[in-house]
């Protein structure tokens, strides 16, 4: 399948959905999975034909002493303190769901920076899709609030050699890329992996090991 074909694909079933609130869409993978890409390519595949709100996990960290409370090289941090997942609901999540009130903000936290951001209120227009894109999407506190998921898999040898191009001199080197998603990420993903299942979970399971053919698993 090529990219054209899988956009037509998953952007039809989401247009196919209805729903009385905005439908609240996860795109859930791992660091490096190609996840933030597909949903871009969503909401440019969408635009025009329904209203689309485009948000991320990065908006929603915690500050940097939280998430590294048990080390920089901690799975379990990474996995357990990375995100402010009540925000996440009360800002978000609820308000475009059953009963919500549509006025959300997209962000409440900018880590880059370490500091919280004063996004703006906003309301969403009726028959909006959310395209959330971020890791640990389908754990036990959000997979309710989801109304259509996406798991996008790929190889970890191939996420750390993307992670050692993209993530390079913001780490140091490549060699700290590989050490860092040798001890903290892939660890990480592999306890959510365990606890949470998501690739059973998901109703879309996508293998976009090789980005130019990626393939549908479910």
């Amino acid at each position: 399948m090529n990219r054209p074909e899988l956009l037509d694909l998953l952007g039809g079933l989401l247009l196919e959905r209805e729903s009385p609130h905005p439908l609240r869409v996860a795109v859930d993978g791992p660091d490096g999975a190609g996840k933030t890409t597909l949903a871009d390519e969503l909401a440019e595949f969408l635009a025009g034909k329904r209203p689309v709100i485009r948000a991320g996990i990065d908006g929603f960290h915690n500050p940097r002493e939280l998430r590294y409370r048990r080390g920089p090289d901690s799975p379990e941090g990474y996995f357990l303190d990375s995100f402010d997942y009540e925000a996440l609901r009360g800002l978000l999540l609820e308000p475009l769901g059953p009963g919500g009130s549509r006025r959300y903000r997209r962000a409440l936290f900018d880590y880059r920076v370490d500091k919280r951001v004063a996004a703006p209120e906003e309301e969403a227009s009726p028959g909006s899709i959310l395209l959330f894109d971020g890791v640990f999407l389908l754990r036990d506190e959000l997979r309710s609030f989801w109304d259509f998921s996406v798991f996008v898999h790929a190889d970890f040898d191939e996420i750390v050699r993307r992670a050692e191009a993209r993530d390079r001199e913001l780490m140091g080197g490549v060699e700290a890329v590989r050490e860092r998603y040798r001890k903290r990420y892939i660890p990480g993903q592999e306890l959510y992996f365990s606890s949470c299942a998501p690739q059973e979970v998901a109703e879309v399971v996508l293998d976009n090991t090789n980005v130019n053919e990626p393939k549908l698993k479910r």
